[in-house]
């Protein structure tokens, strides 16, 4: 019987899965810990992502969560990572190869370089929406857009260049693998769920929207659009009919009006009014020009 591999054996110089060499440590998320490694049959440096056996109730649940990562193969955009390799590592763990993300995550950029200026922000909304196109292009989501999933070069005169969507497909993979149904705890992460993930429901092209357009909204203003300091608190504050404005959350602020109007259009509780698609948020946000 194999033995279950944890990613306290994961070290510089192993090599997992007769091909990657793992070099170093890269990064931790709520559900993996990512490695770069030596592609040693394309010889090239890659990331690879380490879902440890815990995660899943067995063998044919992380055969469920592999499957659904497969046509994340046939996504090809600059704004999305590339996926070149979903494999089981043991009886129950499983890695996930892809490129390595480029720069770093926009969470730090923000950190280090404070809110985006209004074209920038508008320039960032748009390329990801292309990504966000080529992804439901092929009937999957993204399902956890946020600052920690976005990577990029820059900032450069405060935008950044070459924005990617990184761990795609992990929260609507779970969530398949686990069949979870309808009204569980939610899959994601509070500040950037939309209202209908609070009570369960699977993540959808909607609930990219919102995530997307929470982000936007953040990397503009320099704060999260939604008040709460805890799970209860934050869930109330999106139940509201209409979403805030910049100016309630960060007073004397000054942005465009149609900027902020593009972005609040995804910010919506009810989906009826939040946009359909990610072409269609686009379009509203390239109708300002700066």
């Amino acid at each position: 019987m194999t033995e279950p591999v944890h990613a306290y054996d994961i070290a510089p110089g192993k090599l997992l899965a007769e091909r990657f060499e793992v070099l170093r440590a890269r990064r931790q998320g709520g559900l993996s810990v990512a490695f770069e490694v030596e592609d040693r049959r394309a010889g090239q440096r890659r990331e690879l992502q380490f879902f440890p056996p815990h995660l899943f109730d067995g063998e044919s649940e992380a055969r469920e969560f592999a499957a659904a990562w497969q046509p994340w193969k046939r996504v090809h955009s600059p704004a999305v990572l590339a996926v070149h390799e979903i494999t089981l590592l043991g009886p129950d763990a499983l890695i996930l190869v892809t490129d390595l993300p480029r720069g770093r995550s926009l969470r730090d950029l923000l950190k280090d370089g404070g809110p985006l200026s209004p074209a920038a922000t508008r320039a960032l909304g748009l390329e990801l929406l292309e990504g966000l196109s080529a992804i439901h292009a092929h009937g999957l989501v993204h399902g956890d857009v946020k600052p920690l999933t976005v990577f990029a070069e820059g900032p450069v005169a405060g935008a950044p260049l070459r924005p990617q969507l990184v761990d795609g497909g992990a929260t609507p993979g779970l969530w398949l693998a686990k069949d979870l149904g309808e009204r569980t705890a939610l899959i994601g992460t509070p500040f950037y769920a939309p209202v209908e993930q609070f009570g369960g429901e699977a993540p959808t092209v909607q609930s990219d929207i919102y995530n997307l357009a929470t982000l936007l909204f953040e990397a503009l203003s320099g704060v999260q659009p939604w008040r709460g300091k805890n799970f209860l608190e934050v869930f109330q504050s999106k139940l509201a009919p209409e979403p805030p404005r910049v100016a309630e959350r960060a007073p004397g602020l000054q942005v465009p009006s149609a900027l902020e109007a593009a972005i609040r259009g995804g910010l919506y509780a009810d989906t009826k009014r939040r946009y359909p698609s990610a072409q269609a948020f686009a379009q509203a946000l390239a109708a300002w020009a700066p």
